[in-house]
């Protein structure tokens, strides 16, 4: 059996959804389902068990024949102040269930986070030997950083797998809320005021609208996690991207295009607040998910949002 951690999520019910298209249906379900309604994200996809994330860990010590964890499920929240929470959640968990995978000779494939680079200061480079030197911006990006250095010490990066994401949007993100993609919102901003509102630009080296993002389409996502689960003798920590920034007036542009829309885009200041700690460039170095041996080729930002926009967020938000 596969075991899926944050499920009913916006990647992990991807992942299962992909998953079961690809004849795989023994899978547990596992996330925390509370009175949000990304319950919704689990109504079409088929599974054996549904686990609450608490009973994962006792279910583990009688499982058998586990073929992988593949393990999502997190507080994304960027926001999140709790570090507590964020440690137990996100850290310690991480652990027992990678504890767990080696001692049982377990695929295990974790979200790290492109939040562990903070500004960028040391560039976007997924270089192991080099983790110590990132600065991550919020509590968040800290308890995935912890985990990564956690793993490097101990050597498990030689037999596990850490995704690096980047900014990915696509089908069954529509209950992330604020953490919701750039591309949701201006849609559903589209659709209701007929333009959307980008942040000006406060640095004199980039023109409005044109701070630059690592922007990728979830499908695109769900081929890289494919390819390792596929391929349990390459391991490591990568970087999951495009390799190619593109600006938020990209992003809008292509928005308005799928829709068969002229763009129409209003700035407003940034929150002063924000201005110090605001990435104006993130972009995934890529070369080393390429030399593992992923060849596939990426959406286009243009190609990866007119099929979110047209086959899934005009047609009522369908489900992956």
């Amino acid at each position: 059996m596969i075991i899926v951690t944050g499920a009913a999520g916006f990647i992990g019910s991807c992942v299962v959804s992909h998953l079961n298209r690809n004849g795989e249906n023994d899978i547990i379900a596992v996330d925390v389902l509370r009175t949000n309604d990304k319950w919704k994200n689990l109504r079409h996809l088929s599974f054996i068990d549904y686990l609450d994330r608490e009973q994962l860990l006792p279910f583990l010590e009688n499982a058998k024949n586990v073929r992988a964890i593949i393990h999502l499920g997190a507080c994304s929240a960027t926001t999140e102040r709790d570090a507590y929470y964020l440690m137990e959640n996100n850290y310690r968990y991480t652990l027992q269930l990678a504890q767990y995978a080696l001692k049982n000779n377990i695929r295990f494939i974790y979200a790290s986070s492109a939040a562990t680079y903070g500004m960028g200061e040391q560039g976007y480079d997924d270089d192991e030997s080099q983790i110590h030197l990132l600065r991550p911006m919020n509590m968040y990006g800290y308890s995935k950083q912890v985990f990564d250095l956690k793993a490097r010490r101990e050597g498990w990066l030689k037999k596990i797998v850490g995704l690096k994401f980047f900014n990915v949007y696509g089908p069954n993100e529509y209950f992330k809320g604020d953490m919701s993609s750039v591309v949701f919102k201006a849609f559903n901003q589209i659709k209701e005021k007929g333009y959307v509102r980008l942040f000006k630009a406060h640095r004199p080296d980039f023109k409005d609208g044109e701070q630059l993002r690592d922007f990728i389409y979830v499908k695109d996502v769900l081929e890289v996690i494919m390819f390792f689960l596929n391929h349990p003798e390459i391991n490591g920590l990568y970087n999951v991207g495009t390799g190619k920034a593109r600006t938020f007036k990209d992003l809008v542009s292509a928005t308005f295009s799928a829709m068969n829309l002229e763009p129409k885009i209003e700035y407003f200041d940034m929150p002063p607040e924000l201005r110090d700690r605001y990435q104006y460039f993130t972009e995934a170095k890529m070369d080393k998910l390429r030399k593992a041996g992923f060849s596939q080729d990426f959406h286009s930002l243009e190609e990866g949002i007119k099929d979110y926009v047209q086959n899934y967020l005009m047609k009522d938000y369908v489900h992956y």
